[in-house]
């Protein structure tokens, strides 16, 4: 009987050990198939620069903390920078290291005449974490076209940002800009988090 329950026991204890290493694999392949796309945080979209946005420098400190994890666990991070005459430097606080991949772009969508489609399927990338500037412009471009080409796309919130727009005699408001334009995202082209959450749940 005693060996019975031994048996039994170590059965269980040896089960538990696969799960966790079957849990453990499942995690270190979702992680080595998800990159972080952060997209054109430049001086430009500071105070001092050409396009000031609304409140830039939260978004870039939130965009850091997402950069430290992406790189302290080995994983995808792609810098995309649009060309410009001045002002076109990544900002520091997110500044791109060696071996880390940057697109330089043209238009708003980041796939149009780069190489980051090609890129993303090269590492087997399956999922994508996205923040940058100007949410209603190129993060939702590249957001949308993402989504489009196939990838699970994560939006984080409040690492994006953008500016009073005006339409006619109408002053939209940034904040209205920006939450709006997540709420199309929602759902049918992201998945909406903030970094607090994707922080938290982050395996």
């Amino acid at each position: 009987m005693k060996k019975i329950i031994l048996l039994a026991t170590a059965f269980i204890l040896g089960l538990t050990f696969l799960q966790k290493l079957i849990a453990q694999e499942n995690t270190n392949n979702e992680n080595r198939n998800t990159a972080l796309l952060i997209i054109d945080i430049q001086e430009f979209y500071f105070p001092e620069g050409s396009l000031p946005l609304f409140e830039p420098e939260k978004t870039a400190e939130n965009a850091a903390k997402l950069l430290k994890i992406f790189r302290d666990n080995n994983m995808t991070v792609i810098h995309v920078q649009h060309n410009a005459r001045s002002g076109s430097e990544i900002y520091e606080l997110v500044a791109p290291i060696t071996d880390e991949k940057i697109i330089s772009k043209d238009k708003a969508n980041s796939f149009i005449g780069t190489d980051l489609l090609d890129y993303l399927k090269d590492n087997k990338i399956e999922n994508l974490v996205i923040c940058g500037m100007q949410t209603h412009m190129c993060l939702e471009a590249a957001t949308r076209a993402a989504s489009d080409y196939g990838f699970n796309c994560t939006v984080i919130e409040d690492a994006c940002t953008t500016r009073d727009l005006k339409f006619g005699e109408t002053i939209v408001k940034a904040k209205d800009v920006h939450y709006s334009t997540l709420s199309t995202l929602k759902g049918t082209y992201a998945t909406i988090k903030t970094t607090e959450d994707f922080i938290k749940n982050f395996k």
